[in-house]
């Protein structure tokens, strides 16, 4: 069944991968060593929690080997619609084929498989409010051995998974073969829907601040989930939003990514565009923030990650996507890579290029809307973590930063003119 010529493929949601599981910044994670012997799964189900940033009536999904060092088999893939802890809503479990129809796929290391179009048939009207903030639920079996799991750590969200063993799980919609939980993705990339040709799809992309450390578990209050709701209710269904932050990413660093020597940040956001952006279907804008790790640890000059904005938005306007530049928050008197006056006077120069450098189709003023003047760090009520308690860092807003951080963005430079 061919599509209407009036609908388009369009990203949902996305999940950034960034290495081999356990390399990577999960936040509020199990300890999994029990469930996960050798770092790989071992004939076991996972039940993955996402939440799309628009609803359809046909879906697709990425599933992801790039960082695997051994071709692994997934079959008995599910997507249905969540329900609580690890059930489904029932009557909504469909399965997933793979090219030729086959209900499995084993991805080559290095690789991504797009899924064939999966119909949802219980999704009649995908605009209504009785859609806004469900959750999907994509489960799959992996058969023997994974090898290295590629995955997403710092998903915020809890999903679920089987023992080592377990066997297939996917098809069912209790929660029974799901006893444990996880807060983190694995080999999921994307999910896309089918929508109207004139959907707009903005992107959040950059670092930890954009994967949301210091937001609330489960909570979807990171910086791209506020802006959502606030183009949905100016926009409707029109305008959807997707997350590909990675947490430690940087800019222009690592020159190269070794996944055989991973660090936590994964590969720059130079080398990752082509798959977490333009590989993606209908994005339309990027709000690009990052480089305070590039700063930090990496030390990298101004000049180098100025040099990194330059040559990133020259690929993106190529393709015709437009991008707006958001300021890189205060870390001042936060962590001992990122908190040095060095590493602030570094900061306050790429700002004042991505304000007025005429590189950038718009400014997302993020730093002006966290900052403490007097102090020049973070401001005090934005310090204390959501996700796990305490001080916080000083480094990552919490729930009610990244709330100011989307009400200061203005919404006509995300769109077109």
């Amino acid at each position: 069944m061919s599509a209407p010529a009036a609908d388009k493929w369009v990203a949902a949601w996305t999940g950034a991968s960034h290495g081999p599981y356990p390399s990577g910044n999960a936040v509020a994670q199990p300890d999994l060593a029990a469930l996960l012997p050798g770092a790989v799964a071992n004939d076991q189900s996972f039940r993955l929690i996402v939440r799309p940033g628009l609803w359809g009536s046909r879906a697709r999904i990425r599933l992801s080997n790039v960082f695997g060092s051994q071709p692994v088999t997934l079959d008995g893939v599910f997507i249905g619609v969540h329900g609580m802890g690890g059930s489904l809503v029932p009557g909504t479990n469909r399965p997933v084929k793979f090219a030729g129809g086959k209900t499995g796929v084993t991805i080559a290391p290095g690789a991504l498989v797009w899924s064939e179009a999966v119909d949802l048939p219980f999704v009649k009207k995908a605009a209504s409010a009785e859609w806004m903030g469900r959750k999907l639920a994509v489960s799959f079996h992996v058969a023997g051995k994974s090898g290295p799991m590629t995955w997403h750590a710092k998903a915020m969200q809890t999903s679920y998974l089987s023992r080592p063993g377990g066997g297939s799980h996917g098809a069912e919609e209790s929660a029974d073969g799901f006893p444990f939980s996880t807060t983190s993705w694995y080999f999921l990339d994307a999910v896309e829907l089918m929508a109207p040709a004139a959907t707009q799809v903005v992107m959040g992309f950059g670092d930890s601040i954009t994967d949301g450390t210091n937001s609330t578990l489960n909570g979807d209050d990171r910086w791209p989930d506020f802006l959502a709701q606030r183009l949905h209710a100016a926009f409707g269904a029109r305008v959807t939003v997707v997350n590909a932050g990675i947490g430690g990413n940087q800019v222009v660093g690592p020159p190269t990514y070794d996944p055989a020597k991973p660090i936590g940040g994964g590969p720059s956001a130079l080398e990752r565009l082509e798959r977490d952006v333009l590989t993606v279907s209908g994005v339309t804008t990027v709000v690009w923030l990052e480089g305070i790790n590039d700063l930090g640890a990496a030390k990298a000059s101004a000049e180098d990650v100025i040099e990194g904005f330059r040559r990133g938005v020259e690929r993106l306007h190529a393709k015709g996507i437009r991008v707006v530049g958001a300021t890189i928050t205060s870390a001042l008197n936060s962590t001992p890579a990122q908190g040095t006056a060095e590493v602030d006077a570094k900061r306050k120069a790429i700002n004042e290029f991505i304000r007025h450098g005429g590189v950038f189709d718009g400014v997302a003023d993020f730093d002006a809307a966290t900052l403490d003047p007097q102090t020049g760090a973070l401001r005090a009520e934005f310090r204390p973590g959501s996700s796990v308690g305490g001080p916080g860092d000083g480094l990552h807003p919490n729930r009610a930063g990244y709330q100011a951080m989307a009400n200061s963005i203005d919404l006509k430079t995300l769109l077109p003119r």
